[in-house]
């Protein structure tokens, strides 16, 4: 470890360029299953229910990695926080390499049974525990090395990463959509979960190239790491980790809304295709990567709370004329809808969560901290979403408890940002201490 300390200095540039490709490989993955979730696993891996019980077990299964994203989060956290940032932003990328490429050569139910359900499960819990433990570890990496000012702004190129991945992910499904039916459902869906091993070797030769971030080094060099970070975390900084769940609620809700439950719920609607849908997601998830970095930038001029609590009222004011735009039939309405959802009001709120929840929590613990904070917030707020979501609009027949549910969501995070400390003038080596030492002012043993 120590040769770290000697090794040439690596540019920011290039640090947030590495965090960036990485989040990009590995939300492809992640995005490709939601993609195939909506419109593929029902019908090949639970062909023998109902259309909306196969509809409900579909999506499901792509909630399962949810519930692995907290156990990733600890996982990686702990190691993280001991041994440093890098050694786990490569382990993460291996093991979605590995789950996502289980899913390209899985048989069907048609061919073994149940084993394939049981096998498709196995291949998103390691998705699941993957993408717990990237998140943390790219925008540590970008904050960490940011200078003064500007962590904001390098802490967004990971997050920009998560709708580049959604753009990769639903323009392949939209080629593969392209293909005969029978084509389609017999081989053409497993082309994008092969194609994504190309990208993992990709990042994993990126990746390798990148330094330690040094306020890791310093709490590495001076011996203070945690023995336990998750329990310390948990003991010492429980209100940052509930800040950082809660707010989750307005970026995640209508982002799943949108990119996954939308491409069920538009191809029910008369006169809309699943192209359409998917084309309208891919449009307003690219211009989503030019407008993550300008909410950066706000925030890093005006502090993370302003730009949240703006971005929870728009979410909160975008939840009913989302779906009335979806429901017009409208290509260039349902454009609009994805509009307002992706490059608007999400990226408000998820581009100032790169820098807002890292420094809720002092270094030695902010791997920990940041990755159950996140990751537990991300199975309460996100995995549900299309599950729940089908379920409301199968008892209501209409879209109006999805667009209370958005709603909720952006109340739900402007509480939990009004409560929060502003942070964006703190030095990273020093936030999250004073709140600790607030809670707990003996010296941690």
């Amino acid at each position: 470890m120590a040769n770290r300390a000697s090794a040439p200095p690596v540019s920011i540039g290039k640090i947030a360029f590495a965090s960036f490709i990485g989040t990009v490989i590995e939300f492809f993955d992640f995005f490709i299953f939601g993609t195939a979730s909506a419109l593929i696993f029902n019908k090949i891996f639970f062909p023998a229910l109902d259309p909306l019980a196969g509809t409900l077990a579909s999506f499901a299964t792509f909630g399962v990695a949810f519930a692995a994203r907290p156990l990733g989060g600890v996982l990686f956290g702990h190691f993280g926080d001991r041994l440093g940032r890098k050694t786990m932003l490569v382990l993460s990328l291996v093991l979605m390499g590995v789950g996502t490429a289980m899913v390209g050569v899985l048989p069907t139910y048609a061919q073994i049974g149940i084993w394939a359900p049981l096998l498709l499960v196995l291949s998103r819990l390691l998705q699941g525990v993957a993408i717990g433990g990237e998140w943390s570890g790219a925008v540590l990496m970008a904050v960490e090395h940011a200078p003064p000012g500007k962590r904001a702004f390098y802490g967004s190129w990971p997050q920009c990463g998560v709708p580049a991945g959604l753009v990769l992910a639903t323009a392949s499904f939209y080629l593969v959509e392209q293909l005969p039916e029978d084509a389609m459902m017999t081989w053409g869906w497993r082309i994008p979960f092969l194609a994504s091993v190309v990208l993992v070797l990709l990042g994993l030769y990126i990746r390798m190239k990148i330094s330690e971030s040094p306020a890791f080094q310093s709490v590495q060099d001076k011996g203070e790491q945690s023995r336990f970070p998750a329990g310390e975390v948990i003991r010492k900084s429980w209100k940052g980790i509930l800040i950082a769940i809660f707010s989750m609620a307005a970026a995640n809700i209508p982002f799943y809304m949108a990119t996954v439950f939308a491409l069920s719920y538009g191809s029910q609607q008369e006169g809309i295709t699943r192209g359409t849908v998917l084309l309208a997601v891919c449009i307003a998830s690219f211009v989503q990567i030019f407008t993550i970095p300008v909410a950066a930038i706000l925030a890093d001029r005006y502090g993370r709370r302003p730009v949240l609590l703006v971005g929870c009222v728009i979410t909160a004011l975008a939840g009913f004329p989302f779906f009335w735009l979806i429901d017009t039939g409208s290509t260039i309405a349902i454009i609009a809808a994805m509009m307002i959802a992706l490059p608007i009001a999400h990226s408000l709120t998820y581009s100032t969560l790169a820098s807002f929840v890292p420094e809720l929590f002092e270094t030695r613990l902010r791997y920990s901290g940041s990755a159950i904070g996140y990751q537990v917030g991300g199975m309460i707020m996100s995995g549900p979403v299309p599950f729940v979501s089908a379920a409301l609009f199968s008892a209501a027949g209409s879209a109006w408890p999805l667009s209370l549910y958005i709603v909720v969501g952006g109340v739900l995070t402007f509480g939990a940002v009004y409560v929060a400390r502003e942070s964006y003038r703190d030095d990273i080596a020093e936030s999250g201490k004073e709140d600790d030492a607030r809670r707990e002012p003996s010296p941690a043993s």
